[in-house]
């Protein structure tokens, strides 16, 4: 079953800073139909001013997955990282028993956009965590690369939970497949750009919620930028 999720359906909050786009409740945002997909809870897409940010603030017992599109967006926390996440990385920052942090756009002229995903963890309770890896374009070319796991394979970021994310960018007569093992599902979210996903045609902020298939399939790309979440 393919249910199509269309971008102009997601809850919306602009507050001037910062425009945002929820694919899930999320603050003023309720809608119960749209809870989450399985440990997946929250795709924040947001787009955040020059000079501008989130202040210094708390989170406990998720697993927070920060991607870049388009800008920089600067991160402090309390157990002492501080860095600059650019397009291609991928940052994982594991709240366990509590972390703050903030997040800021230094750039005094360009905008930062970027998604923020939540994960539910099968764990509580844990030291918090904090892991950063870059993937280049050419690794997610035509492909559907793995950036994020329960394991680490493939030199991804290190989640608690039974869940996978890939990314892939696809163009022209590119295509890739994921295969489903039995009883998993998977939530595709598209980025940017237009793609087909088992036969659905899906635009930038569209998503497609994959259950009782036995894969994803992706094709007819127009510069798409794509997100594949594996889930129990």
């Amino acid at each position: 079953m393919n249910q199509l999720r269309k971008a102009d359906e997601r809850g919306h909050a602009n507050h001037g800073w910062l425009d945002s786009y929820h694919s899930f409740s999320f603050a003023d945002y309720h809608d119960p139909r749209h809870m989450g997909f399985g440990a997946l809870r929250v795709i924040n897409e947001d787009r955040v001013a020059p000079g501008s940010g989130f202040g210094t603030h708390g989170h406990r017992d998720m697993e927070i997955i920060t991607y870049v599109l388009e800008g920089e967006l600067g991160h402090k926390d309390s157990i002492g990282n501080g860095s600059v996440i650019r397009p291609g990385d991928v940052q994982r920052m594991s709240a366990g028993s509590g972390i703050r942090h903030s997040e800021y756009n230094h750039a005094q002229k360009e905008q930062t956009h970027f998604l923020q995903i939540w994960i539910e963890p099968n764990v509580r309770g844990i030291a918090p965590g904090y892991e950063e890896k870059r993937f280049e374009a050419a690794d997610k070319r035509g492909r559907l690369r793995l950036v994020a796991s329960p394991d680490g394979a493939d030199g991804s970021v290190l989640i608690h939970q039974d869940a996978r994310l890939y990314v892939g960018l696809f163009n022209g007569a590119e295509t890739a497949s994921l295969d489903l093992a039995p009883g998993r599902r998977a939530y595709v979210h598209v980025a940017r750009g237009s793609v087909s996903v088992n036969g659905v045609a899906l635009q930038a902020g569209d998503a497609l919620k994959v259950s009782e298939e036995a894969a994803v399939a992706l094709a007819d790309g127009k510069e798409a930028e794509v997100l594949v979440f594996d889930l129990a």
